[in-house]
């Protein structure tokens, strides 16, 4: 008499099972659960209102990640890194989710010396203008130099002359004598006023 007791106990624990079981919630195998995003979708289009549509989108993008390829196998877009992955299926493995791991580590890692470079350059150029800034009021700040008058080619063979002369030589005194005589003229004469036009 065990033994019956056992299975009528069996026997009321699944009918009350089935009782209590809510009406809403459907077996995935008996349905077939789709094997995809795109099946998914598909599935998802049928649904009757805009809005069970779009939840069962979202269910799916939730569900798969990879999308399935035209040829064949699968894809994963990575916005992070604004690049595609080919997987096996439609989820990345551990192994490939590990590998675009490590692509993105290495994504971050060239924008990093993309940009210190970038900052790098700008700062040169920036020292360069800067340069060339205060090099250019250098320019305009020196004082502008005067040509130093030259004698004249006359004047200065006169020198030479002069110099190759000997002491108290009438040949050699006489220019400088002469010159000394116009200097004392020029002192000692009136300019002539000009003429007042009336």
């Amino acid at each position: 008499m065990i033994a019956p007791r056992s299975s009528l106990f069996a026997i009321a624990a699944l009918a009350g099972l089935y009782v209590l079981s809510p009406t809403f919630a459907h077996a995935q195998w008996w349905r077939g659960t789709p094997a995809d995003f795109e099946s998914c979708a598909d599935t998802a289009e049928k649904a009757k209102t805009k809005e069970d549509k779009t939840a069962a989108l979202a269910q799916c993008n939730a569900k798969f990640a990879g999308r399935r390829k035209p040829g064949g196998g699968y894809t994963y877009y990575d916005f992070m890194q604004d690049r595609t992955f080919d997987i096996a299926g439609p989820n990345p493995t551990p192994e490939e989710q590990k590998y675009i791991d490590h692509q993105y580590t290495a994504y971050l890692e060239s924008q990093r010396r993309n940009s210190i470079a970038a900052a790098f350059t700008a700062k040169q150029a920036q020292q360069q203008e800067s340069q060339q800034g205060v090099q250019q009021a250098s320019l305009r700040s020196e004082p502008e130099k005067i040509p130093v008058p030259v004698a004249s080619p006359v004047k200065r063979a006169e020198r030479i002359k002069a110099s190759n002369c000997a002491r108290n030589a009438f040949s050699c005194e006489w220019p400088r004598l002469s010159q000394s005589i116009d200097d004392l003229k020029k002192l000692f004469s009136p300019q002539p006023s000009k003429a007042k036009k009336g």
